[in-house]
């Protein structure tokens, strides 16, 4: 297979470790490209929800094959989130073409370009860190009983459906937070004279200018690989939002730990009702 030639990746969000994480499409997509730059913009292993229990061949595979794009010449950079924060204990080191930061700054084409996850706007995360991990958790639930749902829906011939997607709509307060944090992001990197700001976070990809009284700017999210399945990619002086359709079904290896995940999930409403 011809691999395209990209200048930059940048993904996000992919929850390695995480019932919800699409690795086996990742993987595909990750196999066509050949960047001279890889960024991943926070949240790729996801820390604070890792299992012994589950971490699957396919979750490894990712890792391997990252490791193999810096050993034939591409330059990765690891942004440290929320969900892998642990890792910022380790900001700045550097080992061959692989980094770790916190945040990047690269000069595209004569443009400045800043990159980093956006938990800084999220105040959840900060000052309630209990309350952010739960949230995390229950979205792994919901992203599990989604999929579940899926799986049959296709066995049945429908078409797939989103049940976060639909929650996050239906709630004013989620539809504010992400305008709040897309106006927040794009105001910061106005006044630091950035002319692109590059986020992950919110799972909500998007390539959008920005304006307001002091200047404009490019907004990009990358999106994630639990509902989205998206990537930016920059190159020759464009940024272009990449869209990978999802598998129609689940694959064995990951099946049995879904149907276990799905008893749990029944066990722990059964209880919850009961009390």
């Amino acid at each position: 297979m011809k691999k395209r030639a990209v200048e930059i990746v940048v993904i996000s969000d992919v929850h390695l470790g995480t019932y919800g994480c699409h690795a086996h499409e990742l993987l595909e997509y990750l196999k066509t490209i050949k960047p001279k730059i890889l960024i991943l913009n926070g949240d790729i292993i996801d820390i604070w929800q890792f299992r012994k229990s589950y971490f699957p061949k396919s979750h490894l595979k990712i890792i391997k094959k990252i490791l193999d794009f810096t050993s034939k010449g591409t330059m990765v950079y690891y942004i440290t989130g929320n969900h892998d924060e642990m890792l910022r204990k380790f900001s700045d080191t550097k080992m061959g073409n692989f980094s770790v930061t916190d945040k990047l700054v690269l000069e595209l084409d004569g443009k400045k370009a800043w990159f980093f996850h956006g938990d800084i706007f999220d105040n959840s995360v900060h000052h309630a860190k209990w309350i952010a991990k739960l949230g995390g958790i229950g979205y792994d639930y919901l992203i599990v009983l989604n999929r579940f749902i899926n799986w049959c829906l296709v066995k049945m011939g429908k078409e797939p459906y989103s049940l976060s997607k639909k929650v996050k709509a239906s709630v004013k307060k989620a539809v504010k937070f992400i305008s709040d944090f897309e106006s927040a992001a794009s105001d910061l990197a106005i006044d630091n004279r950035y002319d692109y700001v590059v986020c992950g976070h919110i799972h909500e990809p998007k390539i959008e200018t920005w304006n307001n009284k002091k200047g404009t700017v490019t907004y990009l999210n990358s999106g994630d690989w639990i509902e989205n399945l998206t990537a930016l990619e920059y190159n020759k002086r464009k940024w272009e939002l990449y869209k990978h359709e999802p598998k129609p079904f689940i694959e064995d290896e990951e099946y049995i730990e879904f149907e276990e995940k799905i008893k749990e999930q029944i066990i722990i409403s059964n209880i919850l009702t009961k009390i």
